[in-house]
């Protein structure tokens, strides 16, 4: 088991120099960040805003994301029952800020547009967001809309704030688990609508300035055991995380923090659809996934390469919270990824 730094008050998130002030993991919002403070060339900063809406059935996700040289819009609608995702990512030159994301997860709008579509992220701060999404040529059949509002979030979240070996180079991260998700999605003269009964969303904020080549693992899950709920964020495999690792459960709105987690990925770490499983050195997260969907992307360009595997599926196992109290959970939505970047 490896001792983990928890950052207890409010600090700014870079010092004089650009550098993390204070490296390692928090369960609220406390480090202050401001894209001013960051020293490091302008073309490698990253900011990003992920929403995945998720019920088992099928999924929603959203991103807005300025990596500065590179502008993304996402949308993507994944069916599980029927098996087949459709994700349409339109692609823009140098924003370098010009998105304006908020430099908190508490409050901001965000939005951002082009050509035939639309996405707004609505936050005034009052605990309740709204996902608004509308593209005209989203698919095969034509035009997608959707709304999608989260509510009743959570008292605490897993941020972690890593440095890499490079100077003024850093990864900022919140996630916000186990939303309740309330709406609907309009797509090819059917829709899939969430009920807040079984729908969770989380929320993946980012801000950083990365390293040009990495290559993560991350794991979610948010729903309910016996009403309540429950989710996890797992992850790692990029910067220096001997300060705190970024795996946490979340149980009635607390976070509980975990130590080292592996994702434990057959046929040499390419066989995506065969059962995963997934253990932890201090034994308090020990999972079996069987996979249902590879939402499978893999761009290549020489200087710039992205390949993801986002797969969805079931968890069945158990999870240890901090007083020792096991909850036990049977195909359980989630997802698990694998994603190397050069970028």
């Amino acid at each position: 088991m490896t001792e983990q730094h928890e950052i207890k008050s409010a600090i700014p998130l870079l010092n004089a120099n650009g550098d993390l002030t204070e490296p390692g993991y928090a369960k609220k919002l406390l480090p202050i960040y401001e894209r001013s403070a960051i020293k490091a060339g302008s073309l490698r900063i990253k900011e990003w805003d992920y929403y995945l809406v998720n019920n088992g059935r099928f999924a929603l996700a959203l991103t807005v994301a300025d990596n500065s040289y590179m502008g993304l819009d996402s949308i993507s609608l994944l069916d599980f029952e029927e098996g087949w995702e459709i994700t349409t990512s339109p692609m823009s030159f140098m924003p370098k800020g010009k998105k304006n994301l908020p430099e908190t997860s508490a409050s901001g709008d965000v939005h951002s547009g082009g050509k035939g579509y639309d996405l707004c992220f609505k936050n005034d701060g009052s605990g309740k967001r709204t996902l608004i999404a509308q593209m005209k040529k989203f698919g095969p059949a034509g035009s997608l809309y959707a709304k999608v509002e989260l509510f009743d979030e959570p008292e605490e979240s897993m941020v972690i704030c890593t440095p890499f070996s490079k100077e003024k180079h850093f990864y900022y991260n919140q996630k916000i688990n186990c939303m309740r998700a309330k709406g609907e999605v309009v797509y090819d003269g059917r829709t899939y609508v969430f009920d807040p009964d079984d729908s969770f969303a989380v929320l993946d904020w980012g801000r950083g300035v990365w390293t040009y080549h990495n290559t993560w693992y991350w794991g979610s899950a948010s729903g309910a055991v016996d009403g309540v709920p429950f989710g996890w964020n797992i992850g790692y495999g990029f910067g220096d995380t001997s300060a705190a690792s970024e795996n946490m459960l979340f149980y009635n709105g607390k976070a509980h923090k975990l130590s080292q987690v592996k994702f434990n990925i057959p046929g040499d770490e390419k066989d995506f659809l065969s059962p995963w499983t997934f253990t932890s050195d201090d034994g308090r997260f020990e999972m079996d996934f069987r996979p249902v969907l590879d939402r499978a992307s893999c761009t290549d360009v020489k200087l710039i390469k992205s390949d993801q595997h986002q797969v969805f599926g079931m968890f069945t196992g158990k999870a240890v919270l901090d007083d020792g109290t096991v909850i036990e959970v049977k195909d359980f939505p989630g997802f698990a990824e694998k994603v190397e970047n050069k970028w």
